[in-house]
């Protein structure tokens, strides 16, 4: 069963092309709070908000060595929101095929579709 109340943080966090971005980046590899912040030239204040958001999503896990935040991608609620969306997939398959059928063959129209 989907935890659907984590699947809104995910999505939520999801929606920004920033936290993308550096969802991308963590999928590379670990990196401090100031390396995702460089390629969006913003200030750490700004990308510690967006790192946030991702933490209460449960997508990046953050430790501090020092005075240094460091990141690294939790990929477990990016399958659970895959796993959700393949359910969906599934339903667009079906029907994709079946109008696929219809279209091939207009004659063989089921009034029961």
């Amino acid at each position: 069963m989907v935890e659907y109340p984590r699947l809104d943080l995910v999505f939520r966090a999801l929606g920004d092309s920033t936290r993308r971005g550096m969802l991308r980046q963590l999928a590379v590899r670990e990196r401090t709070v100031g390396e995702l912040a460089e390629p969006y030239r913003m200030s750490l204040a700004s990308a510690s908000k967006h790192v946030k958001t991702l933490e209460r999503a449960g997508l990046v896990k953050r430790t501090v060595r020092g005075r240094t935040h460091f990141c690294r991608l939790n990929p477990q609620p990016l399958a659970k929101a895959d796993g959700w969306l393949r359910e969906y997939e599934r339903l667009w398959d079906i029907r994709l095929a079946r109008l696929e059928e219809m279209l091939r063959h207009p004659d063989n129209e089921d009034s029961d579709r």
